[in-house]
């Protein structure tokens, strides 16, 4: 088992968060998922030659350099392509979204749920809060017409748990966070407030442009945040209440991570129109799902019914803008 010492654990309660360095393998344990992702690559850059958005495929270039030239041709991020969440918005029967075997595997990875089951109990459920970030260099990312603003840039500060609703309150939400490449300070890391878990949630503000929303900034301890540079391996486990935000990223490589949530089966995950599922039980093994494609047509079953006319749209944002200084 791929366990944590006593002293990461009382890291984690004491500061609300705690790197577990090398808890992944490298080459058995991410380079499956990138594998997986070369092909998603492959799909997107013929579907965009194919309506003339790209002139070339770019086929002879490596993955970095071949996703940041297609984004830059095409003024596109393509993020939803490779996520494994549903957009929250606007669903259609044909909406992007990637939810290969790979996914499910590193979703259900063994060391990492050895490590959360340290935090929560055995009875673990796959939260389906959880996305792929593909995050270019500030200096080649498309910037959006309308806003003239970059289209993927530093994440705003924020706790996981102000993201779901308020059903989710008293969920023992933990959140997972790994890069599949070296994440260093300059390729926009995440930074976060040591001990701010120990305020309980406070007080966000909804996105003018439909982001997700972010903390009110006289809540936000802006000279105690701590940058959380990490390795390949490298897994960083936070509190639902641990306040962070991500830097931008000056680099040449884009930063690329895997968020991922977790809660004790049986408990609200504040995104209920979503399909997660029980990745490990001790008590009830037989009700662990673990086939690939059972996975992946809960998420096409959610996509259909959401794109469906009759579909009654879910709220997101349990904060109004009706609060001084939002």
């Amino acid at each position: 088992m791929a366990r944590l010492s006593r002293e990461d654990l009382e890291t984690f309660h004491e500061r609300g968060y705690v790197v577990a360095e090398g808890l992944l393998d490298p080459v058995a344990d991410l380079d499956p998922v990138i594998d997986e992702y070369h092909g998603v690559l492959d799909s997107l850059a013929d579907e965009l030659y194919a309506t003339g958005e790209i002139s070339e495929r770019h086929t002879e270039l490596d993955f970095n350099e071949r996703y940041m030239r297609i984004c830059e041709e095409s003024g596109r991020i393509h993020s939803q392509y490779f996520d494994f969440m549903l957009p929250k918005r606007n669903v259609k029967p044909d909406s992007p979204l990637w939810v290969g075997p790979a996914i499910f595997h590193m979703i259900r990875n063994e060391r990492l749920l050895d490590a959360v089951e340290q935090f929560i109990g055995p009875e673990i459920y796959s939260n389906p809060v959880q996305h792929v970030r593909m995050k270019p260099p500030e200096h080649r990312t498309p910037v959006n017409p309308q806003t003239g603003k970059i289209q993927v840039g530093a994440t705003p500060w924020h706790q996981d748990g102000g993201v779901v609703n308020e059903d989710a309150d008293e969920t023992e939400m933990i959140t997972v966070w790994f890069p599949l490449w070296d994440a260093p300070v300059e390729a926009g890391c995440l930074e976060v407030i040591p001990y701010s878990h120990l305020q309980g949630l406070r007080r966000h503000c909804p996105s003018p442009t439909g982001g997700g929303p972010s903390l009110h900034e006289a809540v936000i301890e802006h000279e105690e945040a701590v940058a959380l540079p990490m390795r390949r391996g490298d897994v960083l486990f936070m509190s639902r209440y641990m306040k962070h935000s991500s830097l931008s990223n000056h680099s040449d490589s884009m930063r690329w991570s895997f968020d991922l949530r977790y809660n004790p089966t049986g408990q609200p995950t504040g995104r209920e129109v979503f399909p997660g599922f029980v990745a490990r039980s001790r008590k009830h093994p037989e009700s662990e799902l673990r086939d690939p494609r059972a996975w992946a047509q809960l998420w096409y079953d959610a996509r259909a019914r959401m794109a469906a006319p009759d579909f009654v749209d879910f709220s997101y944002n349990r904060w109004t803008s009706d609060f001084p200084g939002c």
